[in-house]
């Protein structure tokens, strides 16, 4: 009988991490799902150590790196299913931990994407920064989480045990429809790495779909296996891509403000890394606004292919000033009525 599953790594100079956790993606869903490893032209042993340990896994070679983006929409064009899983090569896999989700999905049509419940591999009892118990985005373009405002990680105590509606689902493990993926047209190309989830689900939302948090599936995630958090260049990608997204999928009524606002927000945060010593962080930001007005008239070419909404799910005030100033500390703390409901 035909899987109508594929759970799909992208790996890139992971031989460590391949070894390490995908024995159990193996154990827990080789027998609903069929499961791909796509090498972006890794110089480890990678492939050799796919060939040799792991034969049962489908193999993609590509011929360069091209990262997040253009490795996995690369990869799955070339992969027939009706359920692409986005699994990052630094996650440990639980029991039964495919099926819930999917079942979230069929049974609920208007949902096409959803992630389960993202841990920390190092300390289990609490969520993980990249995704924790499904995202949100903030009325100026911040993105957070359940379970995560900006360096506050909750432990799990059950408080997100729920089924949600959420804005976006990570990219460390996400589940999605192909049709509805490739509807949109896939990651956006042009970001490389860091923000195309979100960016995807935005868009996902603007074409009147729904994003899911499933919470009867666990993974557990290490995080910053590819760029490490005081990375330079993943200042740089982060602030270039969240600038576009915002470009590309704000609703026209709020475009200028949302993007003069992010604007100065970004050369305070500018001056914060200056002050901090942070010179490359510094020179990150700059680079990342000079980036997105080098190449305006592309990104107005992609604004022009999406129709814009009032997506659901958006948080209507500023999380920087509710954390920093007000002291919310966790989701919860938010005021629940200041999320928009409906699109």
């Amino acid at each position: 009988m035909k899987k109508n599953v594929a759970v799909v790594i992208l790996n890139w100079n992971g031989e460590i991490f391949l070894n390490k956790f995908l024995p159990s993606v193996i154990e827990y869903s080789s027998d609903v799902a069929d499961i791909y490893v796509a090498d972006n032209a890794s110089t480890d042993n990678s492939v050799e150590l796919l060939k040799s340990s792991f034969p049962q896994v489908k193999r993609i070679i590509l011929d360069r790196n091209y990262g997040f983006v253009g490795g996995y929409n690369r990869t799955l064009k070339q992969i027939s299913s009706d359920y692409y899983v986005i699994l990052n090569s630094d996650i440990e896999v639980t029991p039964n931990w495919i099926q819930p989700v999917i079942e979230v999905m069929e049974n609920n049509p208007e949902y096409v994407a959803c992630q389960p419940k993202l841990k920390s591999y190092y300390n289990k009892d609490a969520f993980e920064y990249a995704g924790a118990a499904g995202g949100f985005i903030d009325k100026w373009g911040y993105p957070f989480c359940r379970g995560r405002l900006f360096t506050t990680i909750e432990n799990d105590n059950g408080q997100y045990d729920d089924f949600a509606e959420i804005f976006w689902a990570t990219g460390a493990c996400l589940f999605i429809k192909s049709a509805a993926f490739h509807e949109v047209g896939g990651f956006d190309n042009d970001f490389f790495a860091h923000m195309e989830e979100i960016d995807l689900c935005w868009r996902l939302k603007n074409a009147n779909h729904k994003i899911g948090y499933c919470p009867k599936s666990t993974v557990y995630h290490i995080g910053g296996g590819t760029l490490p958090k005081n990375s330079s260049y993943k200042t740089y990608l982060n602030m270039r891509n969240n600038e576009v997204m915002l470009y590309k999928n704000i609703t026209s009524g709020r475009l200028i403000p949302v993007m003069i606002i992010r604007f100065f927000l970004d050369v305070i945060s500018s001056i914060k890394f200056f002050i901090d010593g942070g010179f490359r962080d510094f020179w990150a930001v700059i680079r990342a606004h000079a980036s997105f007005y080098r190449r305006f008239r592309k990104n107005k070419g992609k604004r022009r292919n999406i129709t814009q909404h009032n997506v659901s799910k958006m948080y209507l005030r500023s999380i920087v000033f509710q954390y920093f100033l007000n002291g919310k500390k966790t989701f919860n703390q938010l005021n629940s009525n200041d999320f928009r409901a409906n699109s």
